[in-house]
């Protein structure tokens, strides 16, 4: 958890940045996510172009089973084989998922842990904090999770200022007040928790999206890779669970978490929608057709050069020629030499009359 904590604390610069430029918690989460997914797009793009290459290689797959039928042996020597041929790597699509699962850790650490993270205060006092302020009586830091201490913190801290004042120092206290206050959005407090808050709070309206921008991404990029009519029972037991986890964490976590969530899925929905319409499979078999005739087109082409334009290959191609005429070179010469002494004779003919 240490990495994904470093990691967040030097997205949290960022997401600073944009909270100083708008001063409004909830719009410098808006502004961070689609910054996360410009920083991203190239891996995006390569993940992308990887489930392409391996949804065409899924038939050839199909195929090569049949051939080789309950020989494993050989189905591993000919898969291996086709995937030298088609320049795909079993292994080549785990780093561009890797790296932004890393990231999306790291983003969230830094929604989570504001004060550490975001303000950059120091985790001793922040944790020195937070533990003197549970001893206060109605004050229960973290709800059922104590993992999100630090957003309810934020949430008291109007009423806390005296005993925080203790801990922190003016320039860190100087800082906590705005953001503190910077957490609402259209009469939302993203510092409260959907489960505690109450329906009047319409924190509700979070897990709802949530709901929604899962279910859809899921079901439209499951259709788009074309694995829809291939999903067993099991798989899409696990999808659905996948989605019904991500309204649960929706809803038991601070409202500010599930907003971050929520505008990643819709943000990625749109982005998969977008990368699957220019990096499809059948755009990159005919990227690559094309590729492939321009190269021989390319490779003709300097063969012709090479035949009208080098004169050792001009002799090689006169030597092929007049050994395909009996073998011998000087089949043309007699023909050459008696139109060039007719010419003579014609000329010195003329000249003769001429001189009459």
């Amino acid at each position: 958890m240490a990495i994904f904590s470093w990691i967040g604390s030097v997205f949290g610069y960022l997401l600073n940045f944009f909270f100083q430029f708008s001063q409004n918690y909830a719009v410098a989460i808006v502004l961070f996510v689609i910054a996360i997914k410009l920083i991203t797009f190239p891996l995006s793009i390569k993940q992308q172009k990887s489930m392409a290459k391996n949804a065409r290689m899924a038939g050839k797959q199909k195929e090569l089973q049949k051939k080789c039928g309950n020989d494993k042996q050989k189905y591993q020597e000919e898969l291996q084989k086709l995937y030298q041929k088609e320049g795909v790597s079993p292994m080549g699509g785990c780093l561009p998922m890797i790296l932004p699962l890393i990231i999306l850790m790291g983003v969230f650490y830094a929604v989570a842990y504001p004060l550490q993270n975001t303000l950059h205060i120091g985790a001793d006092k922040v944790q020195q904090a937070s533990a003197m302020i549970t001893q206060i009586p109605g004050i229960a830091l973290g709800g059922t999770n104590s993992f999100y201490s630090e957003l309810d913190l934020l949430s008291h801290f109007d009423k806390l200022q005296g005993p925080l004042s203790a801990v922190f120092a003016p320039g860190d206290m100087a800082m906590i007040a705005p953001l503190s206050k910077g957490f609402h959005l259209f009469g939302l407090n993203l510092l409260e928790t959907p489960s505690t808050a109450g329906f009047a709070s319409l924190l509700w309206i979070i897990p709802l999206l949530s709901l929604i921008t899962t279910l859809v991404q899921q079901m439209v990029t499951t259709r788009m890779q074309g694995n829809a009519a291939q999903m067993q029972g099991c798989m899409k037991v696990m999808m659905y669970g996948m989605v019904l986890l991500s309204v649960y964490i929706s809803y038991t976590v601070p409202a500010a978490v599930g907003f971050y969530y929520v505008l990643s899925s819709l943000f990625g929905f749109v982005q998969t929608i977008v990368l699957h319409k220019f990096y499809n499979a059948d755009i990159l078999n005919t990227k690559e057709e094309g590729a492939r005739i321009a190269l021989r087109r390319q490779e003709e082409e300097k063969v012709k050069q090479i035949s009208w334009l080098d004169p050792s290959k001009k002799v090689s191609l006169a030597a092929e020629a007049a050994a395909g005429n009996g073998g011998s070179g000087h089949a043309k010469k007699p023909s050459g030499s008696k139109k060039k002494k007719n010419n003579s004779r014609k000329s010195s003919s003329s000249d003769y009359l001429g001189r009459k």
